[in-house]
Parts: C-alpha cells; structure tokens; sequence
C-alpha cells in the first residue's frame, strides 16, 4: 500500500514537472512572439519614416513623391486590422516607384541622397527578415499550443491566439540589390 502511494506521487511531481516545464516554454514563446513584433513595428515604421522623409525631399518628381507619401503615410496611420494591407500598399508603391535603377540614381545624384538611397535599400531588405522572424516564432508557438496536453490543461492561460503577419513585403529589385546596412 505505502509503495504504491509512492509510485503515484513519483507520477503525479513527473507529470507536474512536465506540465510546469511545457507552461514555461509556452509563456517563452509567447515573449519571443512580443519581441519578434516589436522588431517587426520597427523595422516596418523606419521603413516607412525613410520613405516619407524621401518623398518630402523634393528629389523625386511630385507624381512618386505623392505615391510614396500617402502610401508611407498610410501605412504609419493604419489601424492594427487594417495594417497588413497597408504595408503591403507600400511595397507596391516602393516597387513601383523604385522599378528602374535610374530613379534609385537620381536619389544618390541629389545631395545626401547616396545616404537616404542607402537606408531605404536597408530598410527594404529587413523588412522581409523581420516578418520571417515573427512568423517563424508564431508557427512554433503554435504548434505547442495545438499539442492535446497544452489544450486539456490549459496551459495557454488567456493569451491570445498567436496570429501570423502576412503582407507583401517583396524589395523593388533597384533597392534589394543596393549595399548597405
């Protein structure tokens, strides 16, 4: 009778331990998830603060400036429901502005241009690596939380379902092939 108590609590402090350890790992990915998001706003707002500092400059011809503006403007505005779509409206816009390398010249010909045309090239390209990162931290959190012992014990407490961003975030090709940081 006393061997079999203890066998059961040996389970039971087992079982805790487990249960403990997943809830840890849990609550760990979900603060991957908020950090991965913060890179991701940032990246996605220096993005869009270089574009709309370029419009203004006055180097570009006012149809592009006009583009770039109320896209870059649209984006920084934009409600969270609202935001995918909002960023992937500048990406068409930075391509579509930012199709041919001339006009990534005539940024670079303008004084300080070559520094401004550096830091939109950066900014373009980490964006994608930003998104990736945050999506890939959601997929994994995802996947413990769709393991049957993290939904019987409700492990996930009252986080929300983490959610993926999704947008298109493809470089102008004039841009992408840019150096710089």
């Amino acid at each position: 009778m006393t061997e079999t108590l203890i066998w059961i609590a040996v389970a039971l402090f087992a079982i805790g331990l487990y249960l403990s350890w997943t809830a840890g790992r849990l609550d760990r990915l979900h603060a991957r998830i908020d950090a991965s998001r913060a890179a991701l706003d940032a990246q996605l707002l220096r993005r869009a603060s270089v574009t709309q500092e370029l419009a203004t400059s006055g180097v570009l011809d006012p149809a592009a400036s006009i583009v770039l503006y109320q896209a870059a403007h649209a984006a920084r505005q934009a409600e969270e429901e609202e935001r995918e779509v909002a960023e992937s409206e500048l990406s068409q816009a930075l391509r579509a502005v930012f199709a041919e390398v001339d006009q990534v010249d005539a940024v670079k010909e303008a004084p300080g241009g070559e520094d401004t045309a550096n830091e939109l090239a950066a900014a373009v390209r980490r964006v994608p690596m930003a998104r990736r990162f945050h999506n890939d931290s959601v997929r994994a959190t995802r996947a413990l939380r769709l393991h049957r012992t993290v939904r019987w014990f409700r492990l996930a407490g009252h986080a929300p379902f983490p959610l993926a961003f999704e947008m298109d975030d493809e470089p102008p090709a004039a841009l992408a092939d840019r150096p710089g940081s």
